[in-house]
C-alpha cells in the first residue's frame, strides 16, 4: 500500500467524483478504477458505493480514510526526522472566505493542501463574501474564495472552483410576503426584497430588477448572504441567494424556492489572489490543489 495510492484515495474522498479525481491526478478514469480495486482487495472490503449518478463512502471507507490520513501525517513526520534539511514548504497563508464557503468548498481544498504541505499554517478569516476581492486588494488576505464579479480587477488572478446556481427564496410560513406571492399575477414591484449591501450578489439583484422592468421595493440592504436568508426565514421579504447558502443554512426549513420569471445567471466561484503573487511558493501551492 504505497503513499501515492493513499493520496489518490483521499482525493477521491474529497471529490466523490471519479472523472474529477482522474483529471486532477492526471490519469485516466480506468487507471483510477484499477487503483481503487487494488486498495479494496488489500483492505478486503468495499470502500465506495457507486452507480451512474453518485459516489458515496462506505463505513469501511470511512475507517480507511482515517487510516490514510494518519499514515500520511506519520510519513511527513518521518521524512522530517530522517532528513531535517529537506525542502519543506513552511509559513503562514492568510485565507478569507464566507461562513458558507467554510462549510461548502473549503474543507476539501484544505484537506488536500494540508496533506501535501502539513507545515504551512492556515490563518482563516471569515466574513461577508462580497468583501473577498477587497480583502485581497488591500493585502489583508493572500487568497480569498469569491464569486467572480463583473468588475474583476485586471491585477488579480482568478482560479475557478465551481459553478453556483442562484435561487429566488421566499418565506414558507403564513405571512404577508407569502400572500403576495400566492396571487395569480404577482405584483413584483410591491414584493419586499432583501439584497446585499454590495458585491456580485447586489449586481445580480439589480440586473434582475432591470430585466423585470420594475422599481424594487427594497426592504433592507444586508451584509452577508447568511443574514439575508435568515431575514427571509423570518418573513421579511424575498432574496436572490446562492444555493450553497441555502443548503448550509440552519433555517433552510423555513424558506422555499420559488420560480423566477426570468433566468438568474449562476456565480462562477473561485479563489482570487494578486496576479504578481501567483508564483510565490505558498500561493502557488494552494492554487495547485484547486
Amino acid at each position: 500500500m504505497d503513499i501515492k495510492a493513499l493520496k489518490l484515495y483521499l482525493t477521491l474522498c474529497d471529490t466523490l467524483h471519479f472523472a474529477k479525481t482522474a483529471e486532477q491526478s492526471h490519469m485516466s478514469p480506468s487507471t483510477l478504477s484499477r487503483a481503487l480495486q487494488r486498495l479494496e482487495q488489500q483492505v478486503g472490503n468495499k470502500l465506495f458505493e457507486r452507480d451512474n449518478r453518485s459516489v458515496s463512502i462506505t463505513q469501511a471507507g470511512i475507517e480507511f480514510k482515517h487510516f490514510a490520513q494518519q499514515t500520511l501525517a506519520n510519513w511527513h513526520e518521518l521524512q522530517l526526522k530522517v532528513d531535517p534539511d529537506q525542502s519543506v514548504l513552511k509559513g503562514k497563508l492568510n485565507l478569507y472566505c464566507s461562513v458558507t464557503a467554510a462549510y461548502s468548498h473549503l474543507p476539501a481544498l484544505l484537506d488536500k493542501f494540508r496533506r501535501e504541505h502539513p507545515q504551512v499554517e492556515i490563518n482563516l478569516i471569515t466574513g461577508d463574501a462580497a468583501n473577498s476581492v477587497s480583502e485581497v486588494k488591500n493585502g489583508r488576505a493572500d487568497i480569498a474564495i469569491s464569486a467572480y464579479p463583473d468588475d474583476f480587477p485586471s491585477n488579480l488572478h482568478f482560479a475557478h472552483i465551481d459553478v453556483v446556481p442562484l435561487l429566488l427564496l421566499a418565506p414558507n410560513m403564513p405571512c404577508q410576503v407569502q400572500q403576495m406571492l400566492n396571487q395569480a399575477n404577482i405584483e413584483w414591484q410591491a414584493v419586499p426584497f432583501i439584497v446585499p449591501e454590495h458585491g456580485p450578489g447586489l449586481r445580480r439583484a439589480e440586473n434582475w430588477f432591470k430585466q423585470m422592468a420594475i422599481k424594487p421595493n427594497i426592504y433592507a440592504h444586508v451584509s452577508g448572504q447568511e443574514a439575508m436568508t435568515s431575514m427571509v426565514a423570518l418573513g421579511c421579504g424575498v432574496s436572490i441567494t446562492p444555493d450553497v447558502v441555502l443548503n448550509n443554512s440552519p433555517v433552510r426549513d423555513r424558506v422555499q424556492i420559488i420560480d423566477s420569471p426570468i433566468e438568474i445567471p449562476a456565480f462562477d466561484l473561485g479563489c482570487c489572489c494578486k496576479e504578481k503573487r501567483c508564483d510565490e511558493p505558498l500561493i502557488k501551492a494552494f492554487l495547485e490543489v484547486i
